[in-house]
């Protein structure tokens, strides 16, 4: 096992902040259309020094382990940074401990990244009670019927 699959192993096991914030300021949720992941990052700020700065960051993701890993990762890296350092942090930086993510998986990074870059742009900051990403999936549904054509040999 490689050194990054331990520290995934390590993540999933014990992933942190985890699920809705009710009282988040803004969210941040995007997807994948390639491989059908889905990344929601909440994201509560305080005022430092008179800076806003984050004060609290939670995920809900649905899709591949490594994006899980990576937005537990995230969110524990992000508290205390103004939104200016958190807008500049690419997705090498957001895997914190796990390190460098393999080639085939640079894209849970990259959407654990524009989650958190959808969160500070604040173009999606309501977050109603109870709801979730697969809630949201069934919700946007595209509407229609499916018509089923025989193929003739």
């Amino acid at each position: 096992m490689s050194d990054f699959e331990e520290k995934a192993r390590e993540a999933l096991a014990n992933p942190q902040n985890v699920g809705e914030m009710n009282d988040a300021d803004s969210v941040g949720t995007v997807g994948s259309p390639d491989c059908g992941d889905m990344v929601r990052m909440w994201l509560k700020f305080t005022e430092k020094d008179g800076k806003k700065v984050i004060d609290r960051a939670s995920f809900q993701a649905f899709g591949c382990q490594t994006a899980i890993a990576v937005a537990s990762m995230a969110t524990q890296l992000l508290k205390g940074k103004s939104m200016e350092e958190a807008a500049a942090l690419k997705p090498e930086d957001l895997t914190g401990d796990l390190g460098p993510l393999p080639p085939m998986k640079i894209h849970c990074g990259q959407l654990v990244e524009n989650a958190l870059k959808n969160a500070l742009e604040g173009t999606s900051t309501e977050s109603k009670s109870g709801e979730t990403i697969s809630s949201n999936i069934a919700q946007n549904q595209p509407k229609g019927s499916i018509r089923i054509v025989p193929i003739e040999d």
